[in-house]
């Protein structure tokens, strides 16, 4: 972990509160020198004040690390537009409405990226009553599986958790057209759309 912050991080979040390097070392009780070494790439703050430099620099700890600052707009978010983020040690699967910093068993969390299905992970979506039942021919083996699927529509996501030497099937109350997302522990997320009048048709 010898690149836990960049000097260039340091220096812009520096700036932006103008102040100097002098200013910023006496709030840390370190000599301006220790600051040009550390934005100047010759060095790195000590971890023990990676939390006091971000609140001299007045940004959270997680900001600080990843070198980009939250501003709550508080603009309205779209359902469509989720993030799902997953653990490759413990499997813990996160939602989230948009980009998020996320954190499982000491890991950042890339955002997974959605791609177009092949045969395999396309699921097959079938009506009834006022559910869908979702169910895809994969796999379930210890080795190789499916460990979630999703429903997302405008205003809400439903997550089924599958299990190795499990069914594959799921079941969700239909709440109109959305996206549909299949998880495989090997080779990523898939997205499908679901559209009324797609439901019942056979797997291609």
């Amino acid at each position: 972990m010898d690149r836990y912050v960049t000097g260039a991080t340091i220096k812009v979040l520096r700036e932006t509160q103008q102040m100097t390097q002098a200013e910023l070392a006496a709030k840390l009780c370190v000599s301006d020198k220790a600051v040009s070494k550390w934005e100047n790439g010759r060095g790195f703050p000590d971890i023990s004040l990676i939390e006091p430099l971000g609140a001299a620099l007045h940004v959270s700890v997680p900001e600080l690390l990843c070198g980009e600052t939250v501003v709550n707009t508080n603009r309205a978010a779209n359902m469509l537009k989720s993030r799902f983020y997953a653990c490759p040690v413990c499997g813990n699967v996160v939602f989230a409405r948009g980009d998020a910093m996320i954190s499982c068993c000491g890991i950042r969390l890339p955002a997974l990226d959605a791609e177009e299905p092949d045969r395999q992970h396309r699921a097959v979506i079938q009506e009834a009553e006022d559910e869908i039942y979702v169910i895809a021919d994969h796999p379930m083996s210890k080795e190789h599986y499916l460990s979630f699927v999703s429903y997302v529509t405008a205003d809400r996501c439903e997550t089924a958790a599958l299990y190795p030497e499990g069914s594959t099937g799921a079941r969700f109350f239909w709440r109109g057209n959305g996206w549909l997302y299949v998880y495989c522990n090997q080779h990523g997320l898939f997205r499908q759309r679901i559209e009324r009048e797609m439901l019942n048709q056979p797997n291609r």
